[in-house]
């Protein structure tokens, strides 16, 4: 039988390692992240369920990283768990034995679609959004996906066999499957196809691991929609039944409760930036409402006189588009709980009615219900009851989940699954099939390597929810006393009360994980939306702490905003941690990223990060254009500092499209500052206020009542961010701010003509993060780059709202390895459509892709949507992608010097310098380690505390050598070598009390070694 293996001994680590690579994680912090999934378990629950934390995650790519696991588990008897997207909420990914996490996310390959037969193999660990716009792209679809399809994978589907959109037409999961190949953890490869099927199918992860499915797939067409109306439970089911009678061909038939309506038109106003967004009124009936989808091509003749023969109403058109916008949003209303506890049961269709009825009856607390219907004659309701795990009330209400199981099984209805939780339940989710997947499961699985415990259970944590189940009456009446009232967040160990509702809030659904750049660039689930906010509820508890390793991850973020387009609780989620860097920064006094240290210095000295001189700032500018720059206008163009100082040709470009389009505008010129957003996500808030104020003053002196732009994160730090801090600082701001392309677009009559050199290019346009998902900006920018003569324009897969982000701002600074990987991955989507170029309206995006294009070796050139329509005007504007790979070297030198590893190398060169400043007794006492025999020991433990009292008095005076040492390791251009010693002292004094817990633990053994050898 497998064992518990909560940690691996060295020579496991080491063979681990060997094998997968740095797709292995051991980090007992990283594994944390992986102990749960989407359920909230009472407090009390949780400590029955014991230690539930794997040794190890393993990320597999292919059957032969899965074949190397499995041996490698048998012959250690590991358990593995696998793992995809971890949507399900009946424990299937808890490690409760340890073991590995076998993360099967990246076996997500299509391998083949077949349009003949209607058929699509793809790797299990696809997610189901993905597969069906992929399918989309070629005018097919899906059959059926789950209600969890932004996260959920093919192959979790099978493995839990479920019921989702399109089950009316097509029935469970495994109806809409052929075949699966799934490898034994004896390292045997079986392909389970037709009947043979059903063996696997609901297997919980425990019998192997699926790598591939075949499934079967339809032409796609757009999906139409009617809502209805139904006062009671009764009229709803009748409506069904009379649909099933008189087999009106409908796709996929959903419904909501008057409460989960109620609750739907009460949620919470999404919000961009802390400002409310004002969307169409869609307030639903507080009613049964009923969603019956079919494909736009359909008859469904005779579906509204059966839901009117019910004595349903037909709801406006304005309803049921909304309410199709809502498939995958189902935890939207969580905002209003903020936890909830869950109850899935499967009931015959005949008794929908009197299972809600009953429920009603029972449950004095709030019972939301979803309900999804098949055409096997079964619904299955999905039962939230709104409540807040924070409260000890939780664990008595949790129990009412029980009570609608029991209303369920006294009606002929089961449990929707059983996995680890329910485990004693297994043989009424599975009837006979239960035998059968035993006996599957002793014959691949003999020693229970494969999820144990799934179907067995836990020890007490299962005979505790048994013996609950057998109390249920008793249990109930203790659950119906055990409500809350809305729960009020306040500020808690200096984390403020609205981000800690959030956290508590979160769905932990995963909608975030895939797309966001952090995980896919580094892999792991501590840097997702998803795990940051676990993290913060684990803090709270005391399970964790914030130390430079969690500040690291919360600003390693590229602010892409993309997780708020993916939450389906509309969740502040880049907005707070803007909030938290900001907190753990200036409030905690924890180190942002070494390289922002310098550039605020460069800031506060030269008013730029590039470490420039200030007076060449309007260098830019051409000879030809100074005499109509105005002194004052009411336009003004702010520049920036990457198109100011390195990627000269977009300021120029700019400038002229803007002369050439009639505007006549003025310049900051050299009293130009950086917008200072650097400053803003590192943290560092102090200085981008003293920026924020300095900018504002000057271009109200110069009568400015329009700032334009070309970098568009100094569009938003005009738009948004300035005007908020200007209101909070009681400074008049009355500003209106646009990117150029939008003032082009406008001005396309004049514009348009002057376009007279071809391009003759395939081009994609990269949606910039800080103008597009944060502005809204994405039709401009299109206009223009298709108004270029001689263009055959091709959107890349992820465009607009979904676009994907290059990879920069704090990312970059904080780990150019990775953000090449995200910014490699943007270029290979324009390789993927044949683009020749792709044309970028942000300055930082370009020298970002621009690495990552050369790092990658991927052939697309990378320019700027301004320099390349000024181009088509006839302007001779020089490609700069030279100028930003040699700028951007002197800073990525720089990022590799300041990592603790590198400044430990650096401080050992200056071993005889800090020697030479110690104190004489310091020296002394130095000297005893060389000639006292076991004071090396003695010391040890006791430099890494001295340090920080010795080290602040001895930088001053090493301080030259130091800067001297800077030079030889980084080649940096004379301008910026002359203001080092401006620029380092007072970085280093900010930097290491931080960086010394960090270097100390690598430079005490050498530093002991070379005054043993000097």
């Amino acid at each position: 039988m497998s064992q518990q293996v909560f940690e691996f001994s060295e020579q496991q680590k080491k063979e681990l390692t060997d094998i997968f690579g740095s797709r292995v994680n051991l980090s007992r912090r990283e594994r944390h992240f992986y102990n749960h999934d989407v359920g909230a378990l009472p407090s009390m629950a949780k400590k029955l369920l014991g230690k539930a934390e794997p040794a190890a995650i393993v990320k597999l790519k292919n059957e032969e990283d899965v074949i190397k696991l499995m041996d490698f588990a048998s012959r250690y008897s590991v358990p593995v768990v696998p793992r995809a997207g971890a949507t399900s909420g009946y424990g299937g990914v808890i490690p409760t034995k340890g073991g590995i996490i076998a993360d099967v996310g990246r076996l997500n390959h299509i391998y083949d679609i077949d349009r003949e037969n209607l058929t699509a193999t793809v790797g299990a660990g696809i997610v189901w959004e993905k597969l069906e716009s992929k399918l989309n792209h070629v005018d097919l679809s899906v059959c059926a996906l789950p209600s969890s399809a932004p996260a959920a994978t093919v192959g979790g589907w099978l493995g839990q066999n479920g019921l989702g959109y399109g089950s009316y037409e097509y029935g469970w999961s495994q109806d809409t499957m052929l075949s699966a190949r799934l490898i034994t953890p004896g390292g045997e490869v079986r392909e389970f196809e037709g009947t043979d099927l059903q063996k696997i199918a609901g297997n919980l992860g425990a019998l192997g691991i699926i790598t591939q499915v075949t499934l079967k797939i339809r032409p796609h067409r757009q999906t139409k929609a009617v809502s209805a109306s139904f006062e009671t439970p009764a009229a709803l089911q009748k409506a069904l039944q009379l649909i099933a009678k008189r087999n009106i061909a409908l796709w996929s038939i959903s419904f909501i409760n008057p409460g989960f309506a109620d609750m739907k038109n009460r949620a919470p106003q999404k919000l961009h930036h802390g400002e409310p967004i004002v969307l169409e009124d869609t307030d639903l009936p507080e009613s049964y409402i009923c969603n019956f989808f079919y494909p736009d091509n359909r008859d469904v003749d005779g579906l509204e006189n059966a839901i009117k023969e019910a004595g349903g109403s037909i709801l406006p058109e304005q309803i049921s588009k909304h309410e199709t916008g809502e498939w995958f949003r189902t935890m939207k209303v969580k905002r209003l709980g903020p936890s909830f506890i869950p109850a899935e049961v499967v009931v015959p269709q005949d008794k929908v009615s009197k299972v809600i009825d009953e429920i009603n009856e029972k449950i004095s607390l709030p019972v939301l219900i979803e309900g999804m219907v098949s055409r096997d004659g079964e619904v299955v309701l999905l039962c939230f009851i709104p409540h807040s795990e924070r409260s000890f009330k939780f664990n008595m209400a949790f129990s009412l989940g029980l009570s609608i199981i029991r209303i369920a099984e006294d009606n002929g209805g089961r449990m929707y699954a059983s996995g680890l939780y329910f485990a004693d339940q297994a043989e009424k989710v599975y009837g006979e099939r239960l035998k059968q997947l035993m006996g599957v499961k002793k014959e691949l699985d003999p020693y229970d390597i494969m999820n144990p415990e799934t179907f067995t259970g836990r020890g007490l944590f299962t005979s505790a929810l048994s013996m609950a189940g057998k109390m249920e009456p008793l249990m109930r009446l203790v659950g119906n006393m055990s409500g809350v009232d809305r729960t009020d967040f306040k500020d808690q160990k200096n984390i403020p009360g609205d981000i800690i509702s959030h956290a508590y809030t979160c769905a932990q659904c995963g909608y975030c994980v895939n797309e966001c750049d952090q995980y896919y660039g580094r892999g792991w689930e501590s840097q997702s939306p998803r795990g940051k906010w676990f993290f913060i509820k684990e803090y709270l508890a005391g399970r964790d702490e914030i130390n430079q390793e969690q500040t690291d991850t919360f600003l390693a973020c590229t602010t892409c905003e993309l997780c708020d387009v993916r939450c389906q609780l509309d969740l502040p989620i880049e907005n707070s941690w803007l909030r938290l860097r900001e907190n753990l920064v200036q409030q905690r006094g924890k180190m942002t990223f070494p390289p922002f240290e310098i550039m605020a210095q460069s800031l506060n000295k030269e008013r730029n990060i590039w470490a420039e001189y200030r007076q060449g700032r309007d260098e830019w500018v051409p000879e030809d254009l100074k005499p109509k720059i105005k002194e004052k206008a009411d336009y003004a163009y702010f520049a920036g500092c990457t198109a100011s100082f390195v990627e000269k040709d977009i300021a120029e470009a700019s400038a002229r499209m803007l002369s050439d389009a009639g505007i006549n505008f003025t310049i900051l010129g050299k009293e130009e500052s950086c917008c200072g957003i650097p400053m803003l996500t590192a943290g560092k808030w102090d200085v981008f206020e003293n920026i924020m104020k300095m900018n504002v003053g000057n271009m109200k002196k110069k009568g400015v009542k329009t700032v334009i732009t070309s970098c568009p994160a100094c569009w938003f730090v005009w738009h948004t961010y300035y005007r908020q801090w200007a209101e909070k600082l009681g400074i008049d701001y009355d500003f209106e701010v646009k990117h150029y392309s939008e003032v082009l677009a406008e001005r396309m009559d004049i514009i348009g003509p002057k376009l007279k050199v071809p391009l003759e290019k395939t081009v994609t346009i990269h949606d910039a993060c800080h103008m597009g998902r944060a502005g809204g900006i994405y039709d401009p920018p299109r206009k223009l780059a298709k108004a270029i003569p001689g263009v055959e324009f091709r959107e890349m897969e992820h465009n607009r709202e979904n676009g994907h982000c290059c990879g920069s701002v704090l990312t970059l600074v904080a780990e150019p390895d990775v953000a090449n990987v995200i910014g490699g991955l943007r270029l290979k989507e324009a390789e993927a459509v044949g683009a020749d170029v792709m044309l970028a309206a942000c300055p930082c995006c370009q020298v970002q892709l621009r690495v990552s294009a050369q790092k990658s070796n991927i052939p697309v050139d990378v320019q700027d949507l301004g320099a390349t329509v000024a181009r088509s005007m006839g302007y001779d504007i020089a490609d700069t992608t030279n100028d930003a790979l040699a700028g951007w070297a002197v800073f990525e030198q720089m990022i590799y010097l300041m990592k603790p590893e590198n400044m430990t190398n650096l401080m050992m060169e200056l071993m005889p310098q800090m020697m030479a400043a110690m104190p004489s007794y310091m020296r002394g006492m130095m000297k005893t380690v060389k000639y006292v025999p076991g004071m090396d020991k003695l010391m040890a433990p006791m430099m890494p505390r001295m340090m920080p009292m010795l080290l602040p008095s001895l930088m001053p005076k090493v301080m030259p050598d130091m800067l001297e040492a800077v030079t030889r390791h980084v080649q940096m251009p004379d301008y910026m070598e002359e203001q080092l010693p401006d620029l380092m002292p007072k970085a280093m004094e900010n930097l290491m009390p931080n960086m010394l817990p960090q270097i100390a633990p690598l430079l005490t053994p050498r530093m002991i070694e070379y005054i043993k050898q000097n």
